[in-house]
């Protein structure tokens, strides 16, 4: 079975992230990051703006690429390869649009993140580090 690819947003502002605890799939009950798969012959921008809307309603206006990482999840037999897309500028105020799929939306500081994380937040953290979290929050 090849590889699938999500799309992974860390929305800052206020130097805080957004994070959502998950339910419902695989990682339930870990905090992580809003996005989901991308679909054939979107963009990873489209893909990131169109998770955000569906699951926070958020509009998404400026984004950057970030790092990628791959992670294999054994207990559903997946591998996904994750594209993380930053915005520093998301207009409105994010809502439980999901609730089958996350238990809410919360803010936090890079050096006060919740746990367990999400394994794409967790291993993009482990090899690149605190510091380069921190380091996009403070561009906002």
């Amino acid at each position: 079975m090849s590889p699938q690819t999500g799309v992974g947003v860390l929305i800052f502002r206020d130097g805080k992230l957004l994070l959502g605890r998950r339910k419902g799939s695989h990682g339930a009950g870990d905090w992580s990051a809003p996005g989901g798969h991308l679909e054939f012959g979107e963009s990873p921008d489209d893909c990131a703006r169109r998770e955000v809307l569906e699951e926070t309603g958020l509009q998404l206006n400026k984004l950057q690429n970030g790092a990628f990482v791959s992670d294999i999840f054994p207990e559903v037999n997946k591998h996904y390869i994750t594209l993380l897309v930053i915005s520093h500028d998301a207009s409105g105020e994010p809502q439980l649009l999901e609730p089958e799929k996350c238990e809410g939306w919360q803010w936090f500081a890079p050096e006060a993140l919740p746990e367990p994380l999400f394994a794409p937040l967790r291993s993009w953290l482990a090899r690149d580090g605190l510091a380069a979290l921190q380091a996009l929050a403070r561009k906002a």
